[in-house]
């Protein structure tokens, strides 16, 4: 494992970072008057994205049509996949050394990798105009040496997304504090003939969340940065957290099929908690968006949904405000033409952002000053978490290089299956990073 990629892998955290949420500069007519830098010719730019549901499927048509009609040389060529087609989709194209103009990125350990393969455009000196305008912990994803291959449009962290409702109906009064009052939440679930958890474990990283989680409250910050640096992660934090998760799969709390199950799709994790088949998940701000188009009538749970933070562990070195989360966002293929940097900074003006933030889709956006476009009250939760967060761990499987960050889901997957204990999955992920 690269050591450069070990460092890469973490979000940078702080209030400090976090802070910057607050003020800066609202004119978003910047974007419109983007174009000076094309050179007028027809230029096609191909776009590859992940929001292949409504209402960011519709808002991302769009925001391009927009761009378009403003650019009459210019045509945007969309490709849509779901999550786990899109990372089939893009390996030939990387391999072959043809990346989209822009693609669809999660920063970390995976773009690192990208800039290796000299599969990105550095375009620190073309965003630099602008890019204050955006969350600084956001931007410092999609940065590999403090130079700049990509740009954000969201940024939120993992938590539970519950049914008010079926926890009402099971005589729980208020979400669990501590991960003892989840357990105990699960068997009073059971105990009450509902489902407790929603689990798309066909996918790999829907699990792979609650290990990473649990690692982050038993050994705080300092274990993840640690191992992080070293590729050791057969410590102490990290088999305890696979022997609390053996804890929870001793339960049963998954609905049937979990193994086989997706993210997104029918039968899937967020169908099952569209569906009330189930009253909990742990998943990303994007949950509610996923949800709703699993939904039968379209609609999802509306109020019935609630957030909660992940909670507490007895004897946990991490605090409460330690978040695990990350950021959507695009990164620049190498030969893309410079309207595509053009098209980035209309992406990111207010008046998008904004956009985003009243579809109450899940996207959380990172222009200063946008939060105030978000009025759902559970995504309202998530903001305020963000912004209390005092350290942010990047989703693991894209902290890493590609292939640790495969071991990494692929060994905790063994866990759920009962194929591997808490030992065997840090020893295996710490073989793979050559700790």
């Amino acid at each position: 494992m690269h050591r450069r990629t070990a460092r890469a892998a973490l979000l940078v955290g702080g209030v400090a970072l976090f802070a910057a949420s607050c003020g800066g500069d609202d004119d978003d007519d910047s974007a419109k008057d983007a174009g000076a830098s094309g050179s007028g010719d027809p230029v096609t730019i191909e776009w590859w994205h992940i929001q292949n549901n409504d209402p960011g499927l519709s808002l991302w048509e769009d925001i391009a049509a927009e761009f378009e009609d403003e650019h009459p040389n210019v045509t945007i060529k969309i490709t849509v996949y779901e999550n786990e087609a899109f990372k089939t989709a893009i390996e030939p194209r990387l391999q072959a050394g043809e990346p989209p103009d822009l693609f669809q990125s999660w920063g970390g350990g995976e773009l690192t990798a990208q800039v290796d393969a000299d599969l990105v455009q550095d375009i620190t000196d073309d965003v630099d105009p602008w890019v204050d305008t955006l969350n600084e912990a956001a931007v410092k994803t999609y940065q590999v040496e403090d130079r700049q291959y990509g740009i954000p449009f969201d940024l939120g962290m993992v938590g539970f997304w519950y049914n008010k409702d079926l926890f009402a109906q099971a005589g729980i009064d208020e979400p669990p504090a501590t991960w003892d009052e989840l357990l105990e939440d699960v068997q009073t679930l059971k105990d009450a003939g509902i489902t407790p958890i929603a689990l798309g474990e066909g996918d790999k990283w829907p699990g792979m969340f609650w290990w990473a989680y649990l690692a982050l409250r038993l050994g705080g910050p300092e274990a993840l940065l640690e191992a992080g640096e070293t590729g050791s992660f057969d410590t102490e934090p990290f088999i305890q957290a696979g022997e609390h998760l053996a804890d929870l799969i001793a339960l049963k709390p998954f609905q049937a099929g979990h193994m086989a199950a997706v993210w997104d799709g029918a039968g899937g994790q967020a169908a099952t908690i569209a569906t009330e088949d189930a009253a909990f998940h742990l998943m990303g701000q994007w949950a509610p968006g996923t949800q709703q188009a699993n939904s039968p009538d379209g609609e999802g749970l509306g109020d019935k949904l609630g957030w909660f933070p992940f909670p507490e562990v007895d004897g946990g070195e991490g605090a409460p405000t330690d978040g695990f989360g990350g950021s959507n966002g695009f990164a620049v293929g190498r030969d893309a033409p410079p309207e595509a940097v053009e098209f980035l900074e209309y992406i990111s003006s207010r008046d998008v952002a904004d956009r985003w933030g009243k579809s109450n889709s899940g996207i959380l956006p990172v222009v200063i000053g946008s939060e105030e476009s978000v009025t759902d009250p559970a995504l309202q939760e998530v903001l305020a978490a963000r912004g209390e967060a005092t350290f942010m761990q990047l989703y693991l499987d894209q902290a890493y290089s590609p292939e640790l960050g495969e071991v990494v889901n692929d060994a905790v997957e063994q866990l759920y299956a009962g194929q591997a204990s808490p030992e065997d999955v840090a020893q295996t992920i710490t073989d793979a990073a050559g700790g």
